[in-house]
Protein backbone atom coordinates (compact mmCIF):
# COMPACT_ATOMS: atom_id res chain seq x y z
CA UNK A 1 0.00 0.00 0.00
CA UNK A 2 1.27 3.45 -1.00
CA UNK A 3 0.60 6.83 0.10
CA UNK A 4 -0.09 9.99 -1.38
CA UNK A 5 3.58 10.83 -0.41
CA UNK A 6 4.98 7.81 -1.96
CA UNK A 7 5.84 6.63 1.37
CA UNK A 8 5.63 2.88 1.85
CA UNK A 9 5.43 1.31 5.47
CA UNK A 10 5.11 -2.72 5.57
CA UNK A 11 4.37 -5.18 8.44
CA UNK A 12 4.19 -8.74 8.33
CA UNK A 13 3.42 -10.87 10.65
CA UNK A 14 6.13 -13.75 11.93
CA UNK A 15 3.67 -17.00 11.27
CA UNK A 16 4.08 -19.35 14.38
CA UNK A 17 5.38 -16.44 16.86
CA UNK A 18 3.86 -12.96 18.13
CA UNK A 19 6.30 -11.41 16.15
CA UNK A 20 5.79 -8.61 13.75
CA UNK A 21 8.45 -7.18 11.41
CA UNK A 22 8.41 -3.76 9.92
CA UNK A 23 10.23 -1.99 7.54
CA UNK A 24 10.07 1.83 7.41
CA UNK A 25 10.01 3.37 3.91
CA UNK A 26 13.61 4.33 4.62
CA UNK A 27 14.46 0.93 4.80
CA UNK A 28 15.34 0.47 8.45
CA UNK A 29 14.04 -2.77 10.05
CA UNK A 30 12.20 -3.26 13.41
CA UNK A 31 10.32 -6.18 14.82
CA UNK A 32 8.32 -5.69 18.03
CA UNK A 33 4.94 -7.92 19.63
CA UNK A 34 3.07 -4.55 20.22
CA UNK A 35 1.48 -3.47 17.23
CA UNK A 36 1.12 -0.12 18.66
CA UNK A 37 5.10 0.05 19.03
CA UNK A 38 5.44 -0.71 15.64
CA UNK A 39 3.24 1.54 14.50
CA UNK A 40 4.76 4.34 16.81
CA UNK A 41 8.94 3.38 15.54
CA UNK A 42 7.44 4.05 11.66
CA UNK A 43 5.58 6.92 12.38
CA UNK A 44 8.54 8.70 14.24
CA UNK A 45 10.78 8.14 11.51
CA UNK A 46 13.35 9.20 11.68
CA UNK A 47 13.72 9.36 15.24
CA UNK A 48 14.59 5.71 16.32
CA UNK A 49 15.90 4.64 12.93
CA UNK A 50 19.59 6.12 13.55
CA UNK A 51 21.23 2.43 14.03
CA UNK A 52 20.92 0.20 11.42
CA UNK A 53 22.20 -3.04 13.39
CA UNK A 54 19.41 -1.91 16.05
CA UNK A 55 16.50 -3.66 15.19
CA UNK A 56 14.43 -3.54 18.65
Amino acid sequence: MSSPTGEIYRIDWLPGTDTLHGTCHCGREHTAQDPVEMWEWMLAHPQGHESQGNSS
